[in-house]
């Protein structure tokens, strides 16, 4: 039986992705490295840490920097990141989310936020809807990041949930893996070739109605 739903943030509530991954190309670019759209798509969903050490590993300078230079760069990356959030308003809530909110409520399920970003409760607030949700799980407290199951195991528990009580959303292919890997139903939101590992796919969040996709989680 449905009890909660768990939920991405960035490009699942809103398109703050587009703010990460132009934050990513532009210091990309000051380090000499140059990223194609796919590099560029695969730092979708994951930490902050962990996409520094990618960027760095296809400009392979891997081994060029120390960790204090890295959590500098990452620091600085965070930085123009935050700017482009302060700019954000509602209308900055991505089509079908407050219906989807609305009907979770209706339901009486817990909502969770899962994710990597460390910048998520700001987020929320900017968008108004932090209310919404009975917890966030704290990146600091992670020791791995998508696609292990932590965070979605981490959110499960904040709900006080079993993994066949949940549905969780993404639109990276790192967090459908670890949202598989925690043994939850995962709802994809993009590509569908990208997230096919995905019980029940959209397009867009606009097609994210509560009712279907709970009748195809009853299914399994």
């Amino acid at each position: 039986m449905l009890k909660g739903l768990l939920f991405d943030l960035d490009g699942v509530l809103t398109n703050s992705a587009k703010f990460h991954l132009t934050a990513w190309n532009n210091l990309a670019k000051e380090l000499g490295i140059k990223l194609n759209q796919s590099q560029l798509d695969s730092l979708r969903g994951i930490s902050r840490m962990d996409s520094l050490n990618l960027i760095l590993k296809y400009g392979d300078q891997s081994d060029k920097y120390s960790l204090e230079e890295k959590e500098k760069l990452a620091a600085e990356k965070n930085a123009k990141f935050v700017e482009q959030v302060e700019t954000m308003t509602p209308k900055d809530i991505l089509p079908g989310i407050p219906e989807l909110l609305a009907a979770a409520k209706r339901h009486n399920l817990k909502i969770v936020i899962a994710s990597a970003s460390k910048n998520a409760p700001k987020i929320l607030r900017r968008l108004g809807i932090i209310d919404e949700f009975d917890g966030i799980v704290d990146p600091a407290t992670l020791k791995h990041g998508k696609p292990d199951p932590e965070i979605y195991i981490k959110a499960q528990k904040i709900a006080g949930l079993k993994a066949n009580e949940v549905i969780s959303l993404e639109d990276a292919k790192a967090g459908v893996e670890a949202i598989k890997a925690a043994g939850q139903f995962a709802v994809g939101i993009g590509n569908q070739e990208l997230l096919k590992e995905a019980d029940y796919i959209v397009p867009d969040t606009s097609q994210l109605n509560l009712d279907e996709i709970e009748a195809e989680f009853n299914k399994r």
